[in-house]
């Protein structure tokens, strides 16, 4: 079965997660190839980073004393403040004589509001790099087709990566714990709760990895490694009409609207981890 987006591999298998999609190792308690796969989708489990639940323990032994969700989320930034000593750049060794670029602002708030603002900017390409890095998903797009690792398209990516992790206060680290507070949260809240419908709107389905499209109402893609969805289809017609409607497993959220309450307002995306996604199609 051939994928239609120009430059990459051709798809063989619809449910399992092509190689060219994947990492061999990741630090994830599920390898790509799993976690990647439509199986998974239907069927999740839990997803932990490796160390991140063990070396933070105290912050989450701490929410569990705290009932109302807008104190956990107040806490977990002020944690995060002290963890990574957000706003103290001398104490976390930046030297103002430095001459060189300036990234000491530069955190996991920065990079969420950079990744609503442009989804192939710099802070974009930072949150698609450590994707790969911790659940061995690759990133396929960033400002094109990131299929050949020789092309222009996949130096810039690379360059926007160096450029936003350069000189900032372990963001990848940051990253591994705002996954795991979401995912805290995501238990918290919604116990019962394993997936949740959500929308994305496509200009062109044909721009897209089709694995399978059964019919015409009916796709599976693969999703790049890090998607923004909604859970509003008005909201996600915004961004084209097409309009794919798939069950997410709750294990994939990075983030969802009303995680860190009064920091990201009027803010309705989703960040959602990528794989093999089986979707729903409409047109608005």
């Amino acid at each position: 079965m051939t994928q239609r987006n120009s430059g990459a591999t051709e798809i063989t298998h619809p449910v399992s997660l092509p190689l060219f999609a994947r990492l061999s190792i990741n630090r994830c308690n599920q390898p790509a190839v799993i976690l990647g796969s439509r199986t998974f989708q239907q069927h999740p489990v839990p997803l932990c980073l490796d160390g991140v639940q063990e070396l933070h323990s105290q912050l989450f032994r701490a929410l569990e004393d705290i009932d109302e969700a807008e104190v956990r989320a107040l806490h977990f930034r002020q944690y995060m403040s002290s963890a990574f000593l957000l706003g103290k750049s001398d104490e976390a060794g930046f030297d103002p004589a430095n001459q060189g670029v300036r990234r000491d602002k530069a955190d996991y708030l920065r990079l969420l509001r950079g990744w609503m603002f442009n989804a192939d900017g710099v802070e974009a390409a930072v949150l698609k790099r450590w994707v790969e890095s911790r659940f061995g998903l690759r990133a396929l797009n960033h400002r094109g087709s990131l299929s050949d690792p020789n092309s222009e398209t996949y130096e810039r990516f690379e360059a926007d990566f160096q450029r936003g992790l350069y000189n900032s206060n372990a963001l990848e680290s940051q990253l591994d714990l705002l996954y795991s507070y979401c995912q805290y949260e995501l238990q918290r809240r919604w116990p019962d709760e394993t997936h949740r419908t959500l929308y994305r709107g496509l200009n062109w389905l044909e721009d897209h990895y089709v694995i399978e499209q059964p019919s015409a109402d009916e796709c599976v893609l693969l999703l790049n490694n890090l998607n923004s969805f909604s859970c509003d289809r008005d909201h996600a017609s915004a961004f084209g009409d097409v309009i794919l409607e798939a069950t997410i497993p709750l294990c994939k959220l990075i983030y969802f609207p009303g995680l860190l309450p009064g920091v990201l307002q009027g803010e309705s995306e989703y960040l959602v981890l990528g794989g093999v996604c089986a979707a729903s199609m409409s047109h608005y």
